[in-house]
């Protein structure tokens, strides 16, 4: 097997993706600190079409060198916007008829291997800070919790690797709808 080159791989160019349908989902940041977990997300959102990314609390904002480090360019082409408190991301999403679910171990979560969206259905995800998790305010708003179910001595996974399962799981939903 030969690895593919760069210029074999036919990716979108920056302005292609601008302008190509994206997924109906939006990925919340709850008060994320680290800036390389920040910039993951936005490289993860750009390979799997995410419409939009909000950036909540303490979470950073591009443009940050740090951020780029893990993003590589992913802040420059997924749509952002930043928001000082989580809970009016929430009403914005609301209000333009997203369904919200927090990515937190809750009671009566739903796994996400059980999760079925639905055709039509505009969704978002709230991933929560690396340590307290996702604000109960913001649970409490949410229409309901997806959990990713784990196996381990580990009670929690990091919000980037959480980030890629989620995202790529629902792209694969969302693609089949």
């Amino acid at each position: 097997m030969r690895k593919l080159k760069i210029t074999e791989l036919n990716r979108l160019s920056a302005e292609e993706f601008k302008n190509v349908e994206k997924l109906p989902l939006v990925v919340v940041l709850d008060n994320i600190r680290s800036l390389h977990n920040i910039g993951s997300v936005f490289r993860t959102s750009d390979a799997f079409r995410v419409a939009n990314i909000y950036l909540c609390g303490i979470t950073a904002t591009p443009p940050h060198a740090e951020i780029h480090k893990t993003a590589l360019g992913a802040e420059d082409t997924v749509d952002w916007k930043y928001f000082n408190d989580t809970l009016d991301a929430v009403k914005e999403l609301r209000d333009n008829g997203f369904d919200i679910f927090s990515v937190e171990q809750v009671e009566g979560s739903v796994m996400l291997e059980n999760f079925v969206p639905e055709k039509g259905r505009k969704y978002a995800v709230i991933l929560g800070n690396e340590v307290k998790g996702v604000r109960q305010d913001v649970v409490d708003a949410s229409d309901g919790c997806i959990e990713i179910p784990q196996y381990g001595t580990k009670h929690s996974l990091n919000v980037s690797v959480t980030s890629g399962i989620v995202i790529w799981d629902l792209f694969c939903k969302l693609s089949r709808l």
